[in-house]
């Protein structure tokens, strides 16, 4: 696959001093109790040494109780956990909005969130620039994996899309995005056709990206798979992939035989339990997952029951960006009832969903969708609802923790260095008062945060959130 390139930083592998009883560190975390993320056991009493940004050793706290930090954090009684990846962010709205955009970056790390997986938009290259930033540590943020710009059809109706109607077009766009060095591509199916869609993603894969995206309607789920799609973004498209009849159907309708809206209908009454676990073990075998985004889909579709005007992190977000939720909103607004209903019973439908992926073996990733355009999905703290949602939809507090921690740093082969609190790791690290894998809301009740050689209690993070309402008043 691609380097990650400045995302790495520091050391990774730290060589144990002979006298683990006089041992010195950067910053020294005292009597954690550890979170294994894998199994969730907790191990208590540990001290945690970090060397760098690299987590060099760990212990029993009567085995390193000489053991000294430059910064030392008692995390008595507190649990430790990697921090929080969220794997469907966006940074755009155009050149107006760059700071508004930039702003945005320490609200993740007031809530956790370590790193973030940039889905596209139209202002890559300073995403990129931040993403560099973040890297050398001279920038407040999570670290940044982005696809820049992504790859669309002619006339798409997103800003900043790299449009291609043919292969060498695409073949001069996936240059400009390995001149960019991007982490991964995104396509999606808005002009795109559909079988320069498919090629899209062998191309990409050819060049050894991992690819994501939306699924034209013209194709199946399985043929996007096939062709290499490593994530589907969205759980809504899993709602058709389990159709018992999902390619009949979909024959029908290039045939002309149907329309999209009979297609649709026809496609969510044929929805079957057995096909759809045949089909997302199909998945899961090629190795692609899926990134619900469910918060955007329950905010849009019980918009009528609350229009959160009133939400209290409005006041970190600029009048740019807040503007950009206008599309959604108004769009919403003018559904029929019928409409209205329709749309709480496909939300229910899809997070319904969550047990047969997880039983088929398919990874689900954590994902928002927060940043422009998208209502009311607010960066940071929508992360945190959206696990929530995994666990009223079926998971356990431990499966959804999984979805963020393991299956973000999964995506992109980084396990060796993120996913779980050990030695060689990479020191992203949350502080916790409760246990996450006794209640996932625990995830909100930061203590300290570690982020590139930086410690932050509470009161820091805290003041993080209170200079960026201050900014917009």
């Amino acid at each position: 696959m691609k380097k990650i390139g400045l995302f790495l930083l520091g050391s990774l592998l730290l060589t144990a001093c002979e006298n683990d009883s006089k041992m010195q560190f950067d910053i020294l975390i005292k009597n954690a109790n550890i979170v294994d993320t894998g199994s969730g056991n907790i191990i208590e009493g540990q001290h945690i040494g970090i060397k760098k940004d690299t987590i060099a050793r760990i212990a029993p706290y009567d085995a390193a109780e000489n053991w000294m930090g430059t910064q030392t954090v008692d995390a008595k009684d507190k649990y430790v956990i990697p921090g929080l990846w969220d794997m469907h962010v966006h940074f755009g709205g155009g050149d107006t909005l760059i700071t508004e955009n930039k702003n945005l970056l320490p609200l993740y790390i007031a809530n956790g969130v370590t790193t973030v997986r940039d889905c596209a938009a139209d202002i890559s290259p300073e995403v990129l620039k931040w993403k560099e930033q973040v890297g050398m540590g001279t920038l407040l943020g999570p670290s940044i994996l982005t696809a820049g710009p992504k790859l669309e059809g002619k006339n798409s109706i997103w800003p900043g899309d790299l449009e291609i109607e043919d292969e060498p077009e695409l073949l001069r766009a996936l240059d400009s995005l390995d001149k960019l060095q991007v982490d991964f591509v995104k396509i999606t199916d808005n002009a795109l056709d559909p079988q320069l869609f498919l090629k899209s993603i062998k191309e990409a894969t050819k060049r050894g990206y991992k690819t994501s995206g939306h699924i034209p309607f013209e194709l199946t789920i399985n043929e996007a798979s096939e062709a290499g799609q490593r994530t589907v973004e969205h759980m809504g498209y899993m709602l058709k992939a389990g159709s018992s009849q999902e390619a009949e159907i979909i024959d029908r309708f290039k045939k002309g035989g149907i329309d999209r809206e009979t297609a649709q209908i026809q496609l969510d009454q044929t929805f079957d339990r057995d096909a759809a676990i045949a089909k997302y073990r199909k998945l899961a075998d090629n190795g692609t997952a899926v990134v619900p985004t469910f918060i955007g889909s329950k905010i849009i579709s019980y918009l009528e029951q609350d229009d959160h005007l009133s939400d209290p992190e409005l006041k970190y977000l600029g009048p740019g960006l807040i503007k950009t939720y206008d599309w959604r909103i108004e769009r919403a607004n003018k559904a029929t009832q019928e409409e209205i209903e329709a749309r709480h019973d496909r939300y229910r439908k899809t997070v319904d969903l969550l047990p047969l992926v997880r039983e088929s073996g398919m990874d689900i990733i954590a994902g928002t969708d927060a940043g422009f355009l998208n209502s009311y999905i607010y960066p940071g703290f929508a992360l945190h609802d959206e696990l929530q949602i995994f666990v009223d939809g079926g998971l356990t507090p431990l499966q959804a923790l999984q979805t963020s921690v393991i299956n973000g740093p999964k995506y992109f082969d980084l396990l060796d260095y993120y996913g779980s609190v050990e030695e060689g790791k990479v020191a992203d690290l949350l502080i916790l008062e409760r246990n996450p894998i006794k209640d996932i809301g625990a995830t909100k009740t930061i203590h300290t945060l570690i982020k590139k050689t930086k410690v932050y209690n509470k009161g820091q993070l805290n003041q993080l959130l209170e200079e960026m309402a201050q900014m917009y008043r």
